[in-house]
């Protein structure tokens, strides 16, 4: 690995980075500035430090090109809407007004405007802002940003690269806009698109920009001839254009198939492909089509999503057989480092063996540099790290952490009648309406309440010891007190504790759970500000206790109505945590189940009626290919149904999803056999309840009525409007009403009005109802 071409192609660089800062100062100053607190120049002032440190510290390390563009005040595809002037008509006022303003409007929307939808990208817990389209949507070109941070990398002297959103993948993540035919394909106005593209092109090459980067993971998934038609129209167009950048067209998430010789005849510069999971196929396929000969090949060999440390010794392999496939080879991640937090090196309460098996954005960017040098100047040049490597490598393979002979044999027990309801679904309906007596279109929450400064200072105060596990106890108890009693006083038919315990849905379980490992600092963007820090899976998993039965006993001891359970499913608590990757992830989420069965049954034992094990993530990790479908819902379905199906008839099981397109699971919500599931509908106009009714769903169900994401209140008439709507997919007998998803990041005075508009909005349309 030591020939002149190695070295002259061996370079190492990132496609993205941590956008928050080391302490969420991209969070706070957002989050200020929200509130009035913090000036709109403050918040510019501190994200080009945050910009500009990001570059520093990549330079230091070692990178050579550096991305620009990645950094986003809350998503890149709403900076890629801006870019290419796609604004809504409802916004265009704000922004016209003041676009930073009218930027967040768009994503958050205000009482009088509503926000663009939010969903999930791609199979990752990364939500974005899905683009409104129609048949009269102009684009115009506003290359504004990308520019500015290009020239921010450009004045300190470095090696930069923009990196925008590609625009076929731009086109597929959007949707009709409201009012449009739901049968408008927005990628017909790729040909009105691509000379935006071409003029933002321009505008980079004529800022200094050497190459650009035109992300397409879009492409990875299961694309028709004309999808594949249009990548090569759009390919070919930006490519023989005379005005712009070299173009680096970047894949990522999975395996290209047969868009690779596609992009392989592209008359572009580059291709970046995942090497990681997808590195057997993708390098076969390359080898297929003859390679790149001529071009730039950007291998994503460490991988971005996870965080274990990378077997270097076996990057090497695949780089080295990639070298004869490309003019120039050069080593990054996967894809952004935006799903990773940010450094290992904080965590000073992990144990010390685990730490050295553990690779955050700044370990994984130390593992590129190493790559990148080991290729150009072969394995000599990085001994020290192989040897380093190797060691965390057998330290983690032959760890008793990993393995616990009791819970591994509990699983292989498992028969198929685990699995199932001791009764059929009618059967158990009528038993349970007959022992919950709940009104037609029963009313309920999805489980968390605001999460207020008093509730996060309690949780400080208890790990600084300012304050007793008495004292914080009693404080938890007020707050249960108080969501228990404001329920009553408004009239919802089905309670929640609100979780003021719990700091996260799936922390909290992972920190009772053994094989899990919690992070203090591993804060990672699940959307605009909300940051989550996803627990580790590093071990075989148990239940030592139980978990939630003493806050949900105390709930219910409360109030004479039915106070739901609530926990977290296990394909949840795997898609929000970083899984191990030594064992098959069906073997793992059985692990989980098994834990979550005995919560139940113990939560039914101490007189609880009502259970929600919520699986919002059971969409979002769905396999990008429909060929990996069918082996992953086997055993995601299986899982849940064996956390589930140990209850008696007259206890009744509900999950809960949120922010997914559903359409493709309806078979998978079917065979979950959940008595009752609500899911997000408010943004997306109650379509999942039509695909509901066209699967012919049997049981019970709970579209969400009220948009949890977005500071605005829906009026009673608003709530109810949907509750019609959703009437005309779904029986009344089968219908709940409820909000879209937990209230946790909403404050007080929204969250009441917002729920007594529900619980009025459900007794109008009752009344309406009788009166018929």
């Amino acid at each position: 690995m030591t020939t002149k071409t190695a070295a002259a192609a061996a370079q190492a660089t990132v496609y993205g980075y941590p956008r928050q800062g080391e302490n969420r100062e991209l969070k706070k100053v957002i989050e200020g500035y929200w509130k009035g607190r913090v000036t709109a120049e403050a918040l510019r002032t501190t994200a080009c430090e945050l910009r500009r440190n990001n570059r520093q510290e990549l330079t230091a390390a070692g990178i050579h090109e550096v991305p620009t563009g990645d950094f986003s005040y809350y998503d890149h595809v709403l900076d890629t809407t801006v870019m290419v002037g796609a604004v809504p008509e409802r916004h265009r006022a704000a922004v016209a007004a003041d676009a930073l303003d009218g930027y967040f409007t768009m994503a958050r929307g205000t009482q009088d405007v509503a926000p663009l939808e939010m969903t999930k990208w791609f199979d990752t817990n990364y939500h974005y802002l899905v683009p409104e389209l129609g048949p009269d949507t102009v684009f115009t070109a506003d290359s504004a940003k990308q520019v500015a941070e290009l020239k921010e990398a450009l004045a300190e002297g470095l090696t930069a690269r923009p990196v925008l959103v590609g625009p076929v993948t731009y086109l597929l993540l959007s949707k009709p806009a409201p009012g449009v035919a739901a049968d408008f394909d927005p990628l017909t106005l790729l040909d009105r698109l691509l000379p935006v593209y071409a003029e933002v092109l321009a505008d980079l090459r004529a800022a200094g920009a050497e190459w650009a980067q035109l992300d397409e993971p879009a492409l990875v998934q299961d694309r028709t001839p004309a999808e594949l038609n249009a990548a090569e129209r759009a390919y070919r167009d930006l490519g023989t254009a005379t005005d712009r950048p070299k173009l680096l067209v970047a894949s990522y998430y999975g395996r290209l198939g047969d868009a690779l010789p596609v992009l392989a005849k592209a008359p572009v510069e580059g291709l970046a492909l995942d090497f990681t999971d997808a590195a057997a196929a993708n390098l076969d396929a390359l080898a297929a089509v003859g390679g790149l000969p001529g071009k730039r090949l950007v291998a994503g060999v460490v991988n971005g999503r996870n965080i274990w440390v990378n077997d270097l010794e076996k990057s090497l392999a695949t780089l080295g057989t990639l070298l004869g496939l490309a003019d120039r080879v050069d080593v990054a991640a996967s894809c952004s480092l935006l799903h990773v937090p940010l450094d290992a090196a904080l965590e000073k309460d992990v144990d010390p063996q685990i730490l050295t098996w553990l690779a955050f954005a700044r370990q994984k960017t130390a593992e590129i540099v190493a790559l990148a040098k080991g290729l150009a100047q072969g394995t000599d040049a990085i001994t020290a790290e192989l040897t380093v490597n190797q060691a965390a490598l057998s330290s983690r393979a032959t760890s008793p952490i990993t393995r616990d002979p009791a819970v591994r044999a509990r699983a292989e027990a498992v028969t198929d009648a685990d699995s199932r309801r001791s009764q059929p679904y009618a059967d158990r309906a009528a038993a349970q309406r007959t022992h919950l007596g709940l009104p037609l279109l029963p009313t309920t929450t999805i489980g968390s309440f605001p999460q207020t400064t008093e509730l996060r200072t309690a949780r400080a105060d208890l790990r600084a010891g300012r304050i007793d596990t008495a004292g914080y106890e009693e404080r938890i108890k007020t707050e249960i007190r108080d969501v228990i009693s404001f329920q009553e006083k408004t009239g919802i038919d089905v309670l929640v504790h609100g979780e003021p315990e719990r700091n996260d849905m799936v922390q909290y379980f992972a920190e009772q759970l053994t094989g899990y490992l919690a992070t203090q600092h591993g804060w990672v963007q699940s959307y605009g500000t909300r940051y989550v820090r996803p627990p580790v899976l590093a071990g075989d998993i148990s239940r030592p206790e139980p978990m939630t039965v003493r806050w949900t006993s105390y709930a219910q001891s409360l109030s004479d109505r039915p106070v739901k359970g609530m926990l977290t499913g296990p394909v949840t608590m795997l898609a929000w945590s970083f899984v191990r990757d030594d064992q098959p992830l069906g073997d793992t989420a059985r692990q989980v189940a098994l834990a979550l069965r005995d919560e139940v049954g113990d939560l039914e034992a101490n007189g609880t009626s009502v259970i929600q094990v919520d699986e919002p993530a059971l969409r979002e990790t769905l396999p990008l290919r429909a060929a990996d479908h069918s082996a992953y819902l086997d055993w995601a379905t299986e899982a849940f149904r064996l956390s589930t199906a140990g209850v008696r008839p007259e206890t009744q099981i509900h999950t809960h999803m949120c922010y997914a397109e559903f359409g493709d699971i309806v078979q998978a919500i079917d065979d979950l056999d959940a008595d009752v599931i609500s899911l997000e509908a408010a943004r997306s106009h109650m379509q999942v309840a039509y695909e509901l009714a066209a699967h012919g769903y049997p049981r019970e169900a709970g579209p969400g009525v009220y948009d949890i994401h977005s500071p605005r209140i829906p009026s009673q008439e608003e709530a109810a409007t949907l509750l019609r709507t959703g009437l005309k997919a779904i029986p009344a007998e089968r219908l709940w009403v409820n909000p879209d998803c937990g209230l946790k990041t909403r404050a007080w005075p929204e969250t009441r009005t917002s729920l007594e508009n529900l619980v009025a909005a459900a007794r109008t349309v009752r009344a309406e109802l009788d009166s018929d």
